[in-house]
């Protein structure tokens, strides 16, 4: 089988596009993969990282407003079509996979044109602009939320597999995790992250948290980001009688770990940090990020909170004495907290990258 893959821009389109490689060299030993790419994407990066040979071509993002920016970008448009159509008609693939962002536009529509099979993977609630225009061209739309189905037209096309993700979320054992993530008072431990590089208004309030609330009954795990660390320990550190109660972090590499170790996340709403939070079954605070592009993040979270499994708190209205009154409305009550467990189990699919994988064998199959 030989497959190419093409997703790129954020981490969120490219560790599910690597997650499926991966999954296609596990069935297929000799199948042959190739990702397209840009040079500047962090793709250009992770997939070699990750053992995958990858392409290159030129495409810009479009803005709304009429602007110079369009004109040039309209420009590289073209000439990545030009690009991704040698690379297709050199490789020879039995189908092309995309993943979102602006590079997989040209790539699947131009193999959508050439009569190679195709499918795109879209892992938000509400869609990116380029699956919303690939999803007339494909075979296949495979979508991580059910509520992503009612902003795609071809519904005869679309499936709901999921989020690939590592099988280590699944498989790490709670007291595997708790050995090295443990709560010295055997308290309730709430885990907050700000994402990769961390969030300067999220360390900040849970900052401000622990000064007004220097005695609580559950323990901290704040992971600030590598840049933001410092200015946060310089921030406490006339407040160090609190300490106690709190476990500072500039970041942590083995979040499987955390994820099952803890009793309560406090998170943006990306699509991967979703699913993994629900392949570990916690509940969470989730905090979407208004600025991503179609304030995609909110419909993320509000998808979890329908089904009660997260609190949501947007970020305009995030403060100390909010955070804390949430956490507070989570952990005391014991009931919430398992029922928001047991949602947050409900809302996993633990066998995304098996079912993307089937309709990809049903589509070369039926070549």
């Amino acid at each position: 089988m030989k497959v190419i893959i093409s997703g790129g821009g954020t981490g969120g389109h490219i560790y599910p596009a690597i997650a499926i490689a991966n999954k296609i060299k596990e069935k297929n030993p000799n199948s042959q993969i190739l990702f397209i790419g840009t040079e500047k994407g962090l793709e250009s990066d992770i997939v070699p990282k990750a053992g995958y040979d990858i392409k290159t071509i030129t495409v810009s993002h479009l803005r709304r407003k009429l602007s110079f920016h369009n004109v040039k970008s309209g420009g590289m448009l073209l000439k990545g079509l030009w690009q991704a159509r040698k690379i297709i008609k050199n490789f020879k693939p039995d189908i092309v996979i995309g993943t979102g962002g602006f590079v997989c536009g040209p790539v699947v529509f131009m193999a959508a044109q050439m009569g190679i099979k195709t499918m795109i993977h879209e892992q938000n609630v509400f869609p990116g602009i380029t699956n919303k225009i690939l999803g007339r061209y494909v075979d296949r739309i495979a979508i991580s939320f059910e509520e992503a189905s009612k902003y795609f037209k071809e519904r005869n096309k679309l499936i709901v597999t999921g989020n690939p993700i590592r099988q280590e979320f699944f498989s790490i054992s709670t007291e595997v995790a708790k050995e090295k993530y443990k709560s010295e008072k055997e308290n309730p431990l709430v885990l907050i992250v700000g994402g990769s590089g961390g969030s300067i208004g999220l360390n900040k309030t849970v900052t401000d948290m622990m000064i007004k609330h220097p005695s609580i009954d559950f323990e901290i795990l704040l992971v600030t980001g590598k840049k933001h660390y410092s200015e946060v320990i310089n921030n406490i550190s006339q407040h160090k009688h609190i300490l106690k109660y709190y476990k500072i972090l500039a970041y942590i590499d083995d979040m499987p770990y955390a994820l099952k170790a803890c009793d309560l996340i406090i998170c943006s709403a990306g699509a991967i940090t979703i699913t993994e939070i629900n392949a570990v079954g916690k509940p969470s605070i989730l905090i979407p990020k208004a600025y991503t592009a179609e304030n995609h993040q909110e419909y993320n979270a509000r998808a979890l909170e329908k089904r009660g499994a997260a609190l949501v708190i947007k970020e305009n209205d995030l403060n100390a004495d909010h955070l804390y009154s949430s956490i507070q409305e989570v952990l005391q009550n014991k009931e919430t907290l398992k029922a928001m467990e047991k949602a947050s189990v409900d809302a996993s699919k633990k066998h995304a990258t098996d079912s993307i994988y089937l309709e990809i064998l049903k589509l070369t199959v039926d070549k």
